[in-house]
């Protein structure tokens, strides 16, 4: 995408693309105006980048671009210009090839050593049974041995996301899907008192996925959603058609705007103890699935988390 700024530093012009990357529905909106007046507007604030610099910028959507402050000579004075290319496939190859090698690596030491540990301990303590005054020393023993066990487990979850089959695809009712999940995230939510709603569109809505991971990838937002909401909210799921789409709401504590930015990042998490697994699972199946996503706090205060599916 292309934005052109006039010699005051306005926008003079933009291609149709730089529209659609910004998220703007037409030129005359903007046209005229400083990208700082419009940056609460938009999706893509360029404002804050200096001139003859590149600035790599994320979205809530997990989508990644390079932004680029230039110049050309135009009747003998220098006019500003953006360039946006995106990113987001050539990085996420680049990050799933690099943590994939990471984590096979230490998965294979860490449950190396840790076998070993567990054997050894298990020996000595089984050794230590017929002897006197050794109680403290063998609880101390099993302590290390559930401590190996722990750690074994960590790693585990790591290497399952780089194990996420490939999916396989077929035809699905995704109403008659959700209607056969609600019971279960029901019971996820009526301990918090949170309300589950399931706002249904009234044509079938047939979709092209992989039901065992695309039910893990709803299971996984909605326990996010309880997660923030902590007590006495309420969740609405709803479904739309032309094109079909997915939507899990939530009036929760909500994303701030710079953690909107990382929210898809590998082993990104907001939480104390969080790994980012979950996160990172859902992105890599509803991109095997082809899908657009979004997931960002709206004006209203509700926590938005939106798939859309492409047309079958």
């Amino acid at each position: 995408g292309v934005v052109v700024m006039d010699y005051d530093n306005r926008i003079a012009s933009l291609n149709p693309s730089a529209a659609k990357i910004i998220g703007i529905l037409s030129e005359k909106a903007v046209k005229g105006r400083a990208l700082a007046e419009i940056r609460e507007q938009v999706l893509l604030d360029l404002s804050e980048i200096p001139m003859h610099e590149t600035r790599t910028i994320g979205l809530y959507d997990g989508t990644i671009y390079k932004c680029s402050l230039d110049s050309f000579i135009d009747r003998g004075f220098p006019r500003p210009f953006y360039l946006i290319e995106s990113l987001t496939d050539e990085l996420r190859r680049a990050e799933k090839k690099a943590y994939e090698k990471v984590i096979r690596m230490i998965s294979h030491e860490v449950n190396n050593t840790t076998a070993g540990i567990t054997s050894t301990l298990d020996t000595v303590e089984k050794e230590l049974e017929g002897i006197s005054d050794t109680d403290d020393m063998r609880q101390v023993m099993q302590v290390c041995i559930e401590r190996c066990f722990t750690m074994s487990r960590f790693i585990t979850n790591f290497a399952d996301v780089v194990k996420i089959p490939k999916a396989e695809l077929s035809p699905v009712n995704l109403n008659d899907m959700i209607r056969a999940m609600i019971r279960f995230m029901e019971v996820l939510c009526i301990n918090r008192n949170i309300r589950l709603s399931f706002h249904a569109h009234d044509e079938r809505l047939p979709v092209q996925i992989d039901a065992a991971l695309f039910e893990q990838v709803v299971l996984n937002i909605i326990k996010n959603s309880v997660e923030s909401i902590g007590a006495d909210g309420e969740i609405v799921i709803t479904t739309s058609a032309h094109p079909s789409v997915l939507e899990i709401a939530d009036n929760g504590k909500g994303i701030s705007k710079q953690v909107e930015k990382k929210l898809f990042n590998p082993f990104f998490s907001t939480k104390p103890a969080g790994q980012g697994i979950g996160m990172l699972f859902i992105r890599e199946v509803l991109s095997q699935h082809d899908c657009h996503y979004s997931l960002r706090t709206y004006p209203d205060g509700w926590t938005r988390f939106v798939i859309q599916f492409n047309k079958q």
